[in-house]
């Protein structure tokens, strides 16, 4: 297919210009009708070879899963364009030729494609769960029934930056423990190999038994140094069994049920993850959304399998006809003032305004918490580096003290 620049009139009035794809120029001037304009001039564009290579690798199926900072991007121009009132058609081909990223270019191709073949925006997002979820697809759907697509993409776009937000500031909080970890296990891994093994000979001059200490790390430094390419086999390994451990459902299954009794860490995890379940179940809910399925959408969010299934539950015991307020105190894992302004929402009849409230309040809940973590971390690495220090000072220094109180 080729693409060729039009210019056509709007309700007989305004000059309008744009690009549309067609197989002819004659089929280009009816694609160009059905958009309700009167084609003026139609012109092909020499673009033919970039968009049979993109033809090319839509077909091979090289359309990448969308990543977070991706769906903002898509969903930010397109947004702004259905705003200022350019058709649907016209602003997925304006992405496809303009978008940063090939996969961009090639989705939102692929999507225009299937729109001019007589699908709608909707259904043919929903035919791409793995490049844009299920929250996205649901939602999109909502607004594309109740005709307020428009407002739909822009409450989506909210909520792609509000994730973004909410993983920025819990990497930010652990990105300093986690690089003092890896700096503290590089060091010991240099002592050990490098600086214990220079005093061996000393010490095995002095006669005497070295302290249990001295000679364990003694050992284990003359066998890294000896065994060396085993070291990374090792660290390897140990990161490949912690991701494997967070990965395999009946290990995370635990992991995820232990982390709940833990004091601050139990708040981080509850409060990340209710920040994108009351989220989402807002803007469900303000799009038309009948309430289960605004639980269904909402639910998608949760990562931690113990809150997941108790809301599960719960969004069972509402389809029964029990209120959600009571539904979600059930499970004993939703904060009291949620719980409030929930039940004081439905009471009002103002769900979604309480739901709002609601997610404000939890938006700065977690910042406290994430500031109270920051201030906790300094300390307590300040204690493990500390600790590491200490031991291995005292086995170095030791037989040092030994050999002179002997003498």
């Amino acid at each position: 297919m080729t693409i060729y620049n039009y210019t056509a009139l709007k309700n007989n009035k305004e000059i309008v210009k744009g690009k549309i794809e067609a197989d002819s120029p004659r089929q280009a001037r009816e694609n160009i009708r059905k958009l309700g304009f009167l084609p003026t001039k139609v012109e092909e564009e020499h673009l033919k070879g970039q968009n049979e290579n993109a033809e090319k690798d839509t077909k091979k199926g090289k359309i990448s899963k969308l990543g977070l900072q991706d769906r903002i991007d898509f969903t930010s121009t397109l947004q702004i364009l259905a705003q200022s009132g350019i058709p649907i058609i016209e602003s997925l081909l304006f992405i496809e030729n303009d978008a940063a990223k090939l996969k961009i270019r090639l989705v939102a191709k692929e999507l225009r494609r299937q729109i001019m073949n007589g699908g709608t925006f909707a259904d043919t997002v929903a035919k791409y769960p793995q490049q844009f979820g299920q929250i996205y697809i649901g939602l999109c759907k909502a607004g594309e029934d109740s005709g307020e697509l428009e407002k739909t993409l822009e409450r989506l776009l909210e909520l792609l930056n509000k994730e973004a937000a909410i993983k920025s500031k819990v990497i930010g909080t652990l990105m300093y423990p986690v690089f003092v970890i890896v700096l503290a296990v590089f060091i010991v891994l240099i002592m050990l190999m490098f600086v214990f093994p220079v005093f061996k000979d000393m010490f095995d001059t002095m006669g005497k038994e070295l302290p249990w200490i001295t000679a364990k790390l003694m050992d284990i430094g003359v066998f890294l140094k000896t065994y060396w390419y085993l070291v990374p086999l090792m660290l390897g390994g140990a990161f490949g069994l912690i991701t494997f451990l967070f990965r395999w459902q009946p290990s995370k299954r635990k992991i995820d049920e232990y982390v709940l009794k833990i004091p601050v860490i139990s708040d981080l995890i509850q409060f990340s993850n209710f920040s994108n379940f009351i989220a989402v179940l807002q803007v469900a809910y303000d799009a038309g959304v009948p309430i289960i399925e605004c639980l269904y959408l909402a639910n998608l969010t949760l990562t931690n399998h113990t809150l997941k299934t108790r809301i599960e539950a719960a969004t069972g015991k509402v389809q029964q006809g029990q209120h959600l307020s009571s539904a979600l105190r059930s499970t004993r894992v939703m904060p009291k003032m949620i719980l409030f302004m929930i039940a004081t929402g439905e009471q009002s009849g103002r769900l979604g305004d309480m739901l709002s409230q609601a997610t404000n309040y939890i938006d700065k809940k977690l910042d406290n918490i994430i500031d109270v973590m920051t201030k906790m971390i300094e300390p307590i690495m300040l204690i493990v580096i500390g600790s590491i220090v200490l031991v291995l000072a005292l086995a170095l220094y030791l037989p040092l003290f030994g050999s002179y109180m002997s003498t």
